[in-house]
Order: C-alpha cells, then sequence, then structure tokens
C-alpha cells in the first residue's frame, strides 16, 4: 500500500498511531485482503509493528528501513526532503571516495571499459538535462563501486541510484562540461592505480555537488537549481 506507506513516511500518519484495518478499508477503498498484505509489506519495512491489546501501530521511525528503494521514493511524495538530500550527501562523502580509492587498486580491464564507456556516454550528454544524461552518470558510480570488488560496497548502489534519480526530480541538473572532467579525472586516477588521487578526486566530485544542493536550498530555488551533477 503505497499511499498507507507514503502517509506514514511524510508524517501524516504520526509515530504510534494506531492501525485500524476496518477504518483503513474504508479511506483507501480496498477489501480487508489487501490492508492485510499490505500492512504485511509495510511491517517487513519497519514502518508497521503489532503487539498483543495494542493492535497495529505505526513504528517508531528509528526502526524504519530507510534505505528501502520505496520509503526512498515515498519521502518525495509530496516535494522536496531537503533533510534527505542533506543525508544523501553525507552518505556519498563517506562512501564514494572510499570505493575510489578500493576502485584504484582492484580494478581489472573490464572495470575500466566499463568506466570508460560511461564516461563516453556522459561527454556525449554534456548540455543536455537530467533526463537525458543521468544514466549515464548512474552507470559511472555503478561501474565504480563495482571495481572496489567490495560485495558491501556494491550494494550500495541501489542507494545512491534511488537517491540521485530523486534528487534530479527537484535539482533539475544540466550535466556540464566541468561535471565530465571531474569524472574523468577520477577515471584516470583509477586507471592509474593511484588511490589516494583517485579518493581526493572523488571527494571532489561529490563536494561540488553537495554545494550545488546547498545554493539552490540558499536560493529558494531548490525545484528549479541548475545545478551539476554527481
Amino acid at each position: 500500500m503505497a499511499a498507507l506507506g507514503t502517509a506514514i513516511v511524510t508524517g501524516e500518519l504520526a509515530p504510534d498511531a494506531a492501525l485500524d484495518t476496518v477504518a483503513l478499508e474504508e479511506r483507501f477503498g480496498v477489501s480487508r485482503t489487501v490492508v492485510r498484505e499490505g500492512l504485511r509489506v509495510l511491517a517487513a519495512k519497519g514502518l508497521v509493528g503489532a503487539r498483543p491489546r495494542r493492535g497495529t501501530f505505526v513504528a517508531p521511525r528509528e526502526q524504519w528501513t530507510l534505505l528501502d528503494p520505496d520509503i526512498l521514493r515515498w519521502r518525495f511524495a509530496e516535494g522536496v526532503d531537503e533533510r534527505f538530500l542533506d543525508e544523501l550527501g553525507e552518505v556519498r562523502m563517506t562512501v564514494e571516495p572510499a570505493a575510489a580509492r578500493l576502485a584504484a587498486t582492484h580494478r581489472t580491464d573490464r572495470d575500466l571499459a566499463a568506466l570508460e564507456d560511461a564516461l563516453a556516454a556522459m561527454w556525449a550528454a554534456t548540455g543536455q538535462r537530467a533526463v537525458q544524461h543521468v544514466e549515464a552518470d548512474l552507470a559511472f558510480h555503478h561501474a565504480l563501486l563495482r571495481a572496489t570488488h567490495n560485495e558491501l560496497l556494491i550494494q550500495m548502489s541501489a542507494v545512491i541510484e534511488v537517491g540521485l534519480r530523486l534528487r534530479d526530480q527537484f535539482v533539475h541538473s544540466v550535466l556540464t562540461s566541468e561535471s565530465t572532467d571531474k569524472h574523468a579525472e577520477v577515471l584516470l586516477a583509477v586507471r592509474r592505480q593511484r588511490p589516494k588521487v583517485a579518493e581526493t578526486c572523488m571527494r571532489a566530485l561529490i563536494g561540488k555537488s553537495i554545494d550545488d544542493v546547498e545554493e539552490a536550498k540558499a536560493v529558494g530555488r531548490l525545484a528549479a537549481a541548475p545545478a551539476t551533477t554527481g
């Protein structure tokens, strides 16, 4: 039940609020079977809890699976979530520079080919709006994470993908040559197997992406800010 999940994640239904199945049937115009299945799915995501005598209720936020792709999407259901954009920047700044460092150490020829293909697609999309370039940008970051050959880091690609897609709905990015140049610097360091340089280049790339979001927030035009991609 995406509608119920959205109501919970956006705060319309506060933590500890009781969830009555009959009321939910009426509110969403669905059968009891659909409500029960929806609650089961939301419970698996940590959004809903149930206890004897108390019944079903909205779970505390600390129990939510915040990296779940559905929850990430629901957070943007009613507009931009600035807290999420800030947290996404912090996560990327923590994860991706380290990934670049590892990629420079562990990359294979196949990994380099994937990164080069993604960078070529980014050059082809330079000057285009988000809808044209986002796939190439994501392909580069996916390839970089795969080049670490660390299964746990590779799993982060799903979070980064959802986060970037959602960000670009509100920060309407234009892929500039400056941004593509920064990706090229990361690739060059990875190709030359220079881990410290790769980490530094990626930190600069993510830092520029964060600055773009902050600038958009500062001028109050987050939904239409011309930010570079990262």
